[in-house]
């Protein structure tokens, strides 16, 4: 097995169970737990590996409206409404993008009203010049990451 094979199969171990020990992954891997810590050290120094976290059902929790949100901004405030944008706890994600818009946000609120409030007072920027709103009717797929291929 190759370092980079051990860490895609760590990183995918990971996937299944961010909170396996370093006992369980080195059984798992067939690997010695020193090699499992050491991997798994490269791997956070390297940026690969970001933190552990919950994976969070908003749902669960009433946050069951997601909105998307398209923005054509001024191209001198761009970061100022990306900034604004990413201090608001229930913007998910917030991406600068191509295409006709230049931003798109992805919010979780617990009712279209609060959704409604927080979309106008964010509108009140005059750099923005133009804007689109979807709530989403059915999440087919939300915050999915994907295993890494390895060489078997």
């Amino acid at each position: 097995m190759t370092y980079e094979n051990l860490d895609a199969k760590l990183i995918n171990a990971l996937l299944g169970d961010g909170r396996a020990s370093l006992r369980s992954l080195a059984e798992e891997l067939d690997v010695s737990v020193t090699t499992v810590s050491n991997h798994l050290r490269d791997l956070e120094d390297e940026g690969v590996i970001e933190g552990y976290t919950p994976r969070v059902n908003y749902d669960a929790l009433g946050y069951d409206v997601t909105a998307i949100i398209q923005l054509k901004v001024e191209g001198s405030a761009l970061p100022q409404i990306t900034d604004r944008l990413r201090e608001q706890k229930q913007m998910v994600s917030v991406y600068e993008v191509t295409g006709d818009y230049d931003i798109i946000a992805v919010g979780k609120f617990t009712d279209t009203d609060g959704m409604n409030s927080q979309i106008k007072a964010l509108l009140t920027d005059e750099d923005i010049r133009e804007s689109n709103t979807s709530v989403v009717l059915n999440a087919v797929v939300e915050n999915q990451q994907f295993e890494l291929d390895v060489d078997e």
